[in-house]
């Protein structure tokens, strides 16, 4: 007996804010305090927790290839383990070398346990249909740095930075393990629609892997240098710092708010329609900026959040409607590959090109955008399978049993 969706989507979502909380946006709470601790500078932490990301995107296709054989709940369990397993060794750790340790096994964790992991075991259960349902997950985990970031600044008031890991450490075991484990089914129980009714498998678009693995990209290198610089960015628009930070804070809303959209309104689109539309915001968001100024700042992080929230649902859909399910999770892995790897270089080169250009350095996010649509353009929707050739003799007789 297969569990409800709405159940499997409401326990991914909740392990995924989990997940992101507790590791993606960790550093922006307690890198200051860890640094301090064990000796390295705050460039030196953000250097190992780049090459996490990086690790992270180098396991994804064989993680994603697991998934496709065997389904998702395995893996998410292990995430749970590699990620309570590397906060506990964050919490112990006395030096660089045990920073650099812990973030390996959260590197690991990361891989097996954030979106690209959860949209694999959702394609393995619901098959072409789980367009709605990684939106689903989407719309719950787009509040884990609104959840994650007030949380480890309580925790860390009251118990330390070492006190925080080790309580993030056994959420994972006390609550993502046990949901991830009894609420999420096995991959033979499949709730998709029956593979009778499921329609054929047409040919991806010529060169879509590639277009495809250029957009992801160009995309998260935006995002991850807005994640990191934005209220800076807003300071250069000549900002005042709390209005900056105010701003800033408007991105969170606003991808919810587009993903929600998503689900309702958009979701019988197809989903390269919404992301031409998502990869076209960001851009009119550098415009607002530009011509505005400081009075601009809440338009651009309006703008930018929702394109924002409406890729990251690309991320999980896009390849499931241009490939279909098979290979699904082996495939987003290999997309998200180059993904990662340009996220986790983001804030560094883009805080070199915010000193060198102030303001101007949105022309250069900007154009990655613009270039990231001018790929999707360049995608059409799969093509139908070609009909099988009409034969004018009669069919062989068969034989009887």
């Amino acid at each position: 007996m297969t569990r409800g969706r709405t159940t499997v989507v409401a326990a991914l979502g909740a392990t995924q804010t989990l997940a992101w909380a507790s590791s993606y946006y960790l550093p922006a709470i307690l890198a200051d305090p860890i640094a301090a601790a064990t000796g390295l500078s705050r460039t030196e932490f953000f250097a190992i927790f780049s090459a996490a990301l990086l690790l992270s995107a180098a396991l994804g296709p064989a993680i994603g290839r697991r998934i496709d054989r065997h389904g998702g709940r395995g893996v998410l369990i292990a995430s749970n383990l590699f990620l309570a397993a590397g906060l506990a060794a964050l919490a112990a750790a006395r030096g660089p070398l045990g920073v650099a340790a812990a973030w390996v096994l959260l590197g690991i964790g990361m891989a097996a346990g954030l979106y690209d992991a959860g949209f694999a075991a959702l394609a393995a259960l619901y098959g072409g249909s789980a367009r709605s349902a990684i939106t689903g997950i989407t719309l719950i985990a787009g509040f884990a740095s609104t959840v994650g970031w007030p949380t480890s600044a309580l925790l860390d008031a009251s118990l330390g930075w070492r006190g925080t890991c080790l309580a993030w450490a056994a959420l994972h075991l006390a609550v993502g393990l046990p949901m991830n484990r009894w609420l999420i089914p096995a991959a033979t129980a499949r709730e998709a629609a029956p593979a009778a009714a499921e329609p054929e498998a047409g040919e991806a678009p010529r060169g879509a892997m590639a277009l495809l693995a250029f957009v992801f990209a160009a995309t998260w290198f935006v995002t991850g240098a807005m994640a990191a610089h934005l209220p800076r960015l807003f300071e250069a628009a000549g900002a005042p710092p709390a209005a900056a930070i105010a701003a800033a804070a408007l991105v969170g809303p606003a991808q919810v708010g587009a993903r929600f959209v998503e689900f309702s309104l958009l979701r019988r689109i197809h989903p390269l329609g919404s992301a031409r539309a998502a990869a076209l915001l960001h851009p009119l968001a550098a415009v607002a900026l530009a011509l505005l100024g400081p009075s601009g700042i809440a338009a651009f992080a309006l703008l930018h959040g929702a394109g924002n929230g409406m890729l990251t649902i690309a991320k999980g859909t896009l390849p499931l409607a241009l490939f279909g399910p098979v290979g699904y999770g082996l495939r987003s892995g290999l997309l998200s590959a180059p993904a990662r790897a340009a996220q986790a270089a983001s804030p560094l080169l883009f805080g070199y090109l915010l000193d060198r250009m102030g303001q101007g350095a949105t022309a250069v996010s900007a154009g990655l955008s613009l270039a990231a649509l001018a790929a999707l353009l360049m995608l059409k929707p799969r093509r139908a399978p070609r009909p099988a050739a009409l034969s004018l003799s009669p069919s062989p007789k068969r034989k009887s049993a």
